[in-house]
């Protein structure tokens, strides 16, 4: 009886002994190609440059409509590209937002009930387009593909 339950163990243990080889040959394999390709980076995982914050600089948009009428129809894309309308807006109109996205597309078109209107976009107090049109219920556009 007793060589039967030795049997029985050796054939039950013998799949947790080699489990055992096999991390302690993986372990070895590991240690020795670390020290034979010189890898002795100390520095944890939460000491990356990557963690740094790279400084950014916002942009200021100003969107600004004027005329010699008392209210405009205004459409315009937003700093997220996204269309808006505004009706009836009494003149002079300035809309002025903040963003840190790398580049906005930003464009307003605008018509108004007198006979000359302008408009103007401002990005970070450099006027990057101005237009100014005359004549009966003027309107107007101005664009900037890339601020």
């Amino acid at each position: 009886m007793a060589k039967t339950s030795v049997a029985n163990t050796v054939r039950r243990g013998w799949i947790v002994l080699v489990i055992v080889v096999v991390v302690l040959v993986a372990g070895f394999c590991v240690t020795r190609l670390r020290s034979f390709f010189g890898d002795h980076d100390n520095r944890g995982i939460g000491n990356s440059s990557l963690d740094d914050i790279k400084p950014f600089n916002p942009k200021h948009v100003v969107y600004k409509v004027y005329g010699n009428g008392t209210i405009a129809n205004i459409n315009y894309l937003d700093i997220n590209a996204q269309p808006r309308r505004i009706d009836n807006v009494p003149l002079p109109w300035t809309l002025s937002v903040t963003t840190t996205l790398p580049s906005v597309s930003v464009n307003v078109v605008a018509q108004t009930d007198g006979d000359q209107i302008g408009c103007q976009i401002i990005v970070n107090d450099v006027v990057k387009d101005e237009r100014s049109i005359t004549g009966v219920n003027a309107e107007t556009f101005c664009i900037v593909k890339s601020a």
